[in-house]
């Protein structure tokens, strides 16, 4: 019996390679599928269980990723080196790892609750600018330089520092500060990786010009 050597795509065939890399962009959208809804299992049971919100809006923002990561555009440049892989991997496995701890929260609620709004109202800001542009790994799906890219580079990566201290702040332990600590320090290592293959489009280097900072004015 023949084995076909070429996976059919939109009535084309696609050689070894393209094939490999179909299939682990299938995997890895599979993955974060799986990750997002133990999450929402964890996080509901204890929504359920404590009343708190901190976590929800949390869940929110990485709810924004998954539905993102299915409807992503194809990239014109994308940078699959180990390096971004690792680093992809990392900033995006430590939200859905985290605990909803039962130690009491180190502020009140209603101020974990306004910044978790602020950032994911970032966050939202950010990805409705992009649209289908959003990536995973480091890839180029087209320059974005308009609304609150016009602050920072990155501005959905300083959304999601904000929900993450403010959940850790709501949930304080140290499984969950080594966790964000891992996490945040791989996506903004991510970020500086995102801008390699970025930089490679003078339309982008233009932008890079125009505006300094990657995700915190005055920071970074």
């Amino acid at each position: 019996m023949a084995i076909a050597r070429n996976l059919p795509l939109n009535g084309r065939s696609l050689d070894w390679p393209a094939q490999t890399r179909l299939l682990g962009d299938l995997a890895a959208r599979a993955g974060i599928i799986v990750l997002f809804s133990m999450m929402a299992v964890r996080f509901g049971f204890d929504f359920m269980e404590t009343g708190r919100v901190t976590g929800l809006f949390l869940l929110l923002s990485e709810t924004i990723v998954v539905v993102l990561t299915l409807v992503r555009r194809a990239a014109v440049t994308i940078d699959r080196s180990m390096k971004a892989r690792l680093l992809t991997l990392i900033s995006i496995m430590g939200p859905p790892l985290l605990m909803p701890g039962a130690a009491a929260a180190l502020a009140p609620e209603l101020i974990t609750v306004l910044m978790s709004i602020a950032g994911l109202s970032i966050v939202i800001a950010g990805k409705a600018t992009l649209g289908r542009s959003f990536a995973v790994l480091p890839a180029n799906r087209g320059v974005v330089s308009s609304g609150i890219y016009r602050i920072v580079r990155h501005p959905i990566y300083m959304g999601y520092l904000l929900t993450h201290a403010a959940f850790l702040i709501a949930s304080p332990s140290l499984f969950n500060l080594t966790t964000l600590l891992v996490a945040d320090a791989a996506l903004l290592a991510r970020a500086v990786c995102e801008e390699s293959t970025l930089a490679l489009d003078p339309e982008y280097r233009s932008y890079q010009s125009r505006v300094r900072w990657r995700v915190d004015p005055g920071l970074f």
